[in-house]
Formats: C-alpha cells, sequence, structure tokens
C-alpha cells in the first residue's frame, strides 16, 4: 500500500502507471472501512494490475450538517487495515479543497433516479455524489470501477454519469457483504446501541420474506406486508419501502411490469439511517 494525500502526487503516479500499460482500479470509499469495502479491493485486485482506493467524506453529499459532523472518520484504523494489500494506491486528502479544485458543477438530470426514494429523502445528496465521482474520476481516470450493491440507487447515478459524459470506464456492481445474522454493513452500524443493533437484522429478515412471496402476492401486497412487519419493532422507523424496475426505478405494480426488479428500504434506527436492498427478480 501507498498512500497520498495530495492529487498532484497521485496523479503523477497513475501517469506512470499508464506508461507501464498497468489496468487500473478504482474504489471510492468515505472511510470508516469494513469487510465490505475489502470486498470490493479484493474484487478489483482480482481484475486489475493496480487499485486506487479513495478516503474522503465528502462535505457535498450530506444533506444533514449533523450527519456529516457525526460521521466516523477513523482514518488511522483504516489505513492498518489496507496495509497488507499490494498494488493499493491510497488517497486520503487532507483538505476538501485538493478534491474540489474548481467550482465546476458534474451534476446531471438523473430523470426519475434524482427524484424517488434516497433522492426524495436527501435533498442534494446525489448531486454532491457526482460531483465528487466525476473529480475523482478524472484524477484516477480507471478502467474499472467498483460499487457495492447496498447504495443500489448510487450504482444507477453512476451508471448514468459515466453514460453521460461517455467516460471509458467499466461500472462493477458487487454483491452487499451482511454480518452473519443478516445486516448489511455499513460504516453508520458503529453507531448503533447494542439494544439497536439487536433490532437491525430485522431489516433483511423483512425483505427476505418479501422475495419469498414473489410472485404468489403482487407488488402492493409485499409493499403493505414488509411495513406491517416492521411496525412490529417500534423503534424501527422505515422512511420507505419500494418495489422497481432496475433501471430508473419506476415503480412496479406486476411482476409483469419489468424484467428485472429490486425491493429497496431505509429505515431509521435511533439517530441512525440504514439502507437496504434485494433482488426478487
Amino acid at each position: 500500500m501507498i498512500f497520498y494525500k495530495l492529487s498532484n502526487d497521485l496523479r503523477d503516479e497513475i501517469r506512470h502507471l499508464r506508461t507501464l500499460g498497468k489496468r487500473i482500479g478504482f474504489v471510492p470509499t468515505m472511510g470508516a472501512l469494513h469487510q465490505g469495502h475489502i470486498s470490493l479491493i479484493q474484487a478489483s485486485a482480482l481484475k486489475c494490475d493496480v487499485t486506487v482506493c479513495s478516503i474522503f467524506v465528502n462535505p457535498a453529499q450530506f444533506n444533514n450538517a449533523e450527519d456529516l459532523k457525526h460521521y466516523p472518520r477513523t482514518l488511522s484504523k483504516d489505513l492498518e487495515l489496507l496495509a497488507g494489500f499490494k498494488n493499493l494506491l491510497v488517497y486520503a486528502p487532507d483538505e476538501v479543497s485538493d478534491v474540489y479544485k474548481t467550482d465546476e458543477d458534474f451534476a446531471i438530470d438523473l430523470g426519475n433516479i434524482g427524484l424517488v426514494m434516497e433522492a426524495a429523502y436527501r435533498p442534494g445528496h446525489f448531486n454532491g455524489v457526482m460531483n465528487v465521482v466525476k473529480r475523482f474520476f478524472d484524477l484516477v481516470t480507471p478502467d474499472i470501477t467498483f460499487f457495492g450493491q447496498k447504495d443500489f440507487q448510487q450504482c444507477l447515478v453512476v451508471k448514468m454519469l459515466i453514460r453521460h459524459y461517455g467516460l471509458p470506464i467499466q461500472l462493477e456492481f458487487c454483491p452487499i457483504t451482511r454480518e452473519q445474522d443478516g445486516l448489511a454493513m455499513s460504516s453508520r452500524n458503529e453507531q448503533l446501541s447494542s439494544a439497536e443493533r439487536a433490532i437491525a437484522p430485522a431489516i433483511f429478515k423483512a425483505l427476505l420474506h418479501a422475495k419469498e412471496q414473489v410472485p404468489v402476492l403482487s407488488p402492493h401486497e409485499i409493499r403493505k406486508q414488509v411495513l406491517n412487519e416492521l411496525q412490529t419493532y417500534p423503534d424501527l422507523l422505515p422512511e420507505y419501502f419500494e418495489i422497481a424496475e432496475t433501471e430508473y426505478l419506476h415503480p412496479v405494480e406486476s411482476w409483469d411490469d419489468a424484467l428485472n426488479i429490486v425491493a429497496c428500504i431505509t429505515v431509521r434506527l435511533g439517530k441512525v439511517r440504514l439502507i437496504d436492498n434485494i433482488i426478487l427478480k
């Protein structure tokens, strides 16, 4: 592992790697690394000669100042976790200005994806995602970039960004990494109390029940069933549970509406916001 704080130093190294014909993978993170992040780096190592991992808490994608303030920052621990990786370049800038060298706006019209689910509950979030990801793409110029399926809507946003700018980047959706009890791994899980942590697996349990009912129940009936199931846990407060096609997240009312369908959920548990999803067909 080689650690960079300055984008110019990383850029020089990438130019050198390009002269050697190296295939470059990119894994963007906001730190507080866990096994889910590690799985993305491992996926990149299988397909690329060199992997770049960014560790940057991007203020532009937080619509809640308190959320930004309390987001875990564990750089020393993160670097220890990555120390054993070969052919890994880690970019963790000290200053936001090292990433945002200009005020150019890279946000694009996302259509329905920019209106529903996370976009509806976190105004401006995906604009922040697009602006930081485009800057990272311009810096790293990866051949392949790796994103986790847990942030399914974000994956679709990045897919549209790549298509809009005609970037020669392959996007890999990597499977969700889960704890033994099914909870999707997230940096935010560390903020759960022990009592909240014991309740959290109910989210994935409800998603599994939803998948088991396809196609016996209609999407409408499954939506109702999942929300009723979660209501048995007073501390779980669903923001949304949606069943949609997997390209633009238009809701489906029949299993014949689309070839590929996903169920997406976001739940508040105490002060923590947890997201998850499952492919239904």
